[in-house]
């Protein structure tokens, strides 16, 4: 009888072991769906380190033959490498980057990817990338994000940011991108968007008052006050003007690529082009291994800057200052193979 009575309690425990195996397994799978559906992309985060990086699927991908987008991309390294060793007078004024040199230079840790970003050239749409891949969760969609959102500095980290030895360590390790546009094109559409929209009151003060104070005979007070009506030409003639740079820098909407991200003091691994804008942002996010499940935004503006348009605005630019202007962006004309527009009449 003693026995029996031993063999039920035993039989008891086993089941209540495994009832509270079963019930703790539920629980567990419950937990795990409800933060998938809060993060599809916790499983990415948690195995980042165990996988490979984009560097490794770039320049030792799994399959040995070459597709033909990274012979693509090769050629553009190449293109810019060609472009600095020729001018090296011009593309290496500086010798030696510092931490403010940086600013634009965007670190994904969990995905080990560095992208400098390039204004008008579709960089409120990666900065909302970046912010999906940096936000561990927070972000499912980049075009849930708002614009102004994006440009918030504190969402996003930069290389600035790191210590000295800490920059060194991810140029080395981590994949470096960066976007270009047909350089006039992208100029023409800073002009647009900073210079005849109304509401962009704080660059009319900043620079429109200036361009028209330097570049306009017998303005008007009006014109002198708000800076709301800077033309194109005078535009033009204020970049050109010696003084300019001497004393600021261009703002970062016209300033030249090689300027902003210093391509022939930093290696790129990746250079994309606004003009195949689709292909080569999923083309890095494949690389990031993340293309599954995260694609670029297709979303294009129907006032975006075109090719015609920029004729256009350059029809009334006397040859003297294309040519002059031309110098100015030439180096990003030759690093990133864009060809001389055929509407110019250089000098």
């Amino acid at each position: 009888m003693k026995q029996a009575l031993l063999e039920v309690m035993r039989m008891n425990r086993i089941c209540r072991m495994v009832l509270v195996t079963c019930l703790g397994s539920f629980i567990l799978v419950i937990f795990y769906f409800q933060i998938m559906r809060r993060n599809p992309f916790g499983m990415d985060f948690c195995c980042q380190k165990g996988s490979r990086s984009p560097l490794q699927e770039l320049y030792n991908p799994i399959q040995l033959e070459l597709s033909s987008t990274a012979i693509l991309h090769q050629m553009r390294r190449d293109q810019v490498t060609d472009t600095c060793r020729a001018n090296s007078a011009s593309s290496r004024k500086r010798h030696v980057l510092t931490p403010s040199d940086l600013k634009h230079l965007v670190v994904d840790e969990d995905h080990e990817m560095i992208y400098c970003y390039v204004p008008k050239v579709a960089c409120t749409n990666w900065k909302r990338v970046m912010m999906v891949l940096t936000g561990r969760g927070k972000y499912n969609e980049p075009m849930e994000i708002p614009a102004n959102e994006a440009h918030v500095s504190s969402n996003l980290k930069t290389l600035s940011q790191y210590s000295i030895p800490e920059i060194n360590h991810r140029l080395k390790s981590y994949m470096k991108f960066l976007f270009v546009r047909e350089p006039f094109e992208r100029l023409v559409s800073a002009y647009r968007n900073k210079f005849t929209q109304k509401y962009n009151t704080s660059f009319h003060k900043r620079y429109g008052t200036k361009i028209v104070r330097r570049q306009r005979k017998n303005a008007t007070q009006e014109a002198l006050r708000n800076g709301d009506n800077v033309k194109f030409e005078e535009f033009v003639a204020y970049l050109i003007d010696p003084h300019t740079q001497k004393e600021e820098p261009f703002n970062e909407h016209w300033q030249t690529v090689y300027s902003l991200c210093h391509p022939c003091h930093i290696h790129y691994d990746l250079i994309g082009k606004y003009e195949t804008l689709e292909e080569d942002s999923n083309y890095i996010l494949q690389l990031a291994g993340v293309g599954d499940y995260l694609k670029f935004p297709t979303y294009m503006k129907s006032t975006r800057t075109t090719d015609e348009m920029t004729a256009e605005f350059f029809q009334n630019i006397s040859s003297e200052h294309q040519t002059q202007l031309y110098d100015v962006y030439k180096l990003d004309y030759l690093m990133f193979n864009y060809t001389m527009p055929s509407y110019l009449k250089l000098e």
